[in-house]
């Protein structure tokens, strides 16, 4: 049976946080100032999820704060956090000012990994890099590179990275990159690779 947290704190938003991912957070609503002092108080985990059209999504990823970047005053701050878990959502509580959830967290199918499929995943994503951002990844580091940690630093859209997320199969998910993967590299044959690569900052943006 998967773990349980009772009353995680979560902080809805339009986007999607993916296990190993660094979102950087401005908290500035009363109700979250509250959410990220409690969190950093207590050392304890919060979610993010998507909130988009269809409303919020019933899977999302826990979140730790690592690094208080700035604390204004008045009770705002800056944060940076990383992802931590997938979670989904049992049963959704209004016991704070924030909402907060029942939630189980996710395990993954036991299977043996497809090599076949992580080589090419990692053969796209170099590529994709290099193209890109003009930077080689060294082997070594795409060899300990999970699903998770390659999408995490390719900006795909919300929608992608939730299917992702929501995956409980790391060759799906693999499966799933590669697609997106080499879809990126079709567009970057249309596209001004010097704007591509004056806006990447170290992180491949595709919509």
């Amino acid at each position: 049976m998967s773990d349980r947290d009772a009353d995680l704190p979560l902080f809805p938003l339009g986007i999607v946080a993916l296990p190993g991912e660094e979102v950087p957070l401005h908290l500035f609503e009363e109700r979250y100032k509250e959410l990220g002092a409690q969190c950093i108080a207590d050392d304890r985990e919060f979610g993010i999820v998507l909130v988009d059209d269809d409303g919020p999504r019933s899977v999302g990823c826990a979140m730790r704060v690592t690094e208080v970047l700035q604390q204004f005053d008045d009770g705002r701050m800056d944060i940076m956090t990383r992802g931590t878990r997938p979670f989904r959502v049992v049963e959704e509580h209004h016991r704070h000012a924030y909402a907060s959830a029942e939630v189980e967290f996710l395990d993954d199918a036991s299977e043996s990994l497809d090599h076949d499929a992580a080589a090419a995943v990692r053969q796209a994503y170099a590529s994709l890099a290099t193209q890109a951002t003009e930077h080689d990844v060294a082997p070594a580091d795409l060899a300990a590179a999970s699903a998770y940690d390659l999408a995490a630093s390719v900006e795909f859209s919300a929608e992608a990275k939730q299917q992702l997320l929501e995956s409980r199969s790391e060759n799906a998910r693999l499966r799933q990159l590669l697609a997106l993967l080499r879809s990126a590299l079709k567009h970057l044959e249309f596209a001004d690779l010097a704007k591509v690569r004056s806006a990447s900052n170290g992180v491949v943006r595709f919509e």
